[in-house]
């Protein structure tokens, strides 16, 4: 079965998606507090997150490690209208980014965004270790349906 990754088009295609996503939560009012300003690496570093957990190349961990988005997002205190305001972005740039627009993709993705973003709420609400999600690494997303071996 082929990856998320090649299905959407790779690093290009990926990097592309990212780009217009950022622009677009740097010019949202209800995003403007967790995006103040563009952060030179911001895009890239989301490109190798996405990259991995869709099945692509493992930089994010490699160059990164997954506590570098534990960090991030801690004491954001991100609100639940800003959790869906970036999902909804995140949705809205994958048409703009031409990224394929079949259902099971569209699925992965939305899901992909959705547990993404739960997790980055809850570790941005943390007042301690033991109040962050448990997850510590990049997920490896994939079909919906799909079933792991």
């Amino acid at each position: 079965m082929t990856s998320l990754y090649t299905h959407a088009g790779g690093d290009d295609a990926l990097h592309r998606l990212e780009e217009i996503f950022y622009t677009k939560a740097l010019a949202d009012p209800v995003l403007r507090s967790l995006f103040p300003e563009r952060q030179p690496h911001h895009v890239e570093h989301l490109t190798w997150f996405t990259a991995e957990s869709f099945g692509g190349p493992d930089r994010f961990s490699r160059e990164l490690g997954f506590d570098h988005i534990i960090q991030v997002h801690r004491h954001l205190n991100i609100t639940d209208e800003q959790r869906q305001r970036f999902v909804a972005l995140y949705v809205e740039a994958l048409d703009e980014a031409g990224l394929p627009g079949d259902e099971p993709f569209r699925e992965a993705v939305r899901s992909h965004v959705e547990f993404g973003s739960q997790v980055a709420q809850q570790n941005s609400r943390a007042e301690s270790e033991a109040e962050l999600h448990p997850l510590r690494e990049v997920p490896l997303w994939t079909w919906p349906g799909a079933v792991e071996d």
